[in-house]
């Protein structure tokens, strides 16, 4: 039994030593941008709102990063330019995104174009309301997040992209054109 206990510690040690080796940098990056909410179907229903990130950025090379993200997605369908008898579709999102992101990125200094894709949880309210779907979630959802866009700068430390979360449960995706910035955490 005292065998388990130290041949455990020492794991223990060895990993808290060795992960800092694998981590070239840490930092913080923040996006603000326009939002918005579309439904899958092919539809002209668009909401539009707010969105807000931030992520904590692992870069384990100059390509690859490691983003766990926590962000606010806040997108509503304006229909008072309805008419009285026109149906009333839908496509609302607001809630909070959680979850993790893999960035790849082509190194290059000054504009370097980047893709990134995860998983994540949405907790809020998202409604779809279309002529073939009728769907309405509210709690807690799983997302798909996708960006593509561009990290600009000497350092490559801002970020002009486009941004999304697919939401398979309420058949929309949720997302933004987001500017960002990245500061480096010592």
């Amino acid at each position: 039994m005292k065998l388990k206990h130290i041949l455990f510690l020492c794991v223990l040690a060895a990993t808290q030593l060795t992960t800092a080796q694998f981590v070239k940098e840490r930092s913080l990056d923040i996006a603000i941008g326009y939002g918005l909410s579309a439904p899958y179907d092919d539809v002209d229903v668009v909401g539009t709102g707010f969105y807000l990130q931030g992520e904590y950025v692992i870069g384990l090379a100059s390509w690859l990063q490691l983003r766990p993200y926590a962000g606010l997605i806040f997108a509503s369908t304006n229909n008072r330019d309805n008419a009285p008898n026109e149906p009333d579709y839908r496509s609302d999102s607001n809630g909070v995104l959680l979850g993790g992101k893999a960035r790849i990125t082509a190194p290059i200094p000054w504009v370097a174009p980047f893709v990134e894709g995860g998983i994540g949880a949405s907790i809020g309210s998202f409604e779809t309301v279309t002529p073939g779907t009728n769907l309405e979630a509210g709690g807690l959802i799983y997302h798909i997040p996708f960006t593509l866009g561009l990290a600009l700068g000497p350092k490559n430390n801002i970020d002009v992209a486009f941004t999304y979360y697919f939401h398979p449960t309420v058949r929309q995706y949720a997302g933004a054109a987001a500017l960002g910035i990245s500061i480096p955490l010592k």
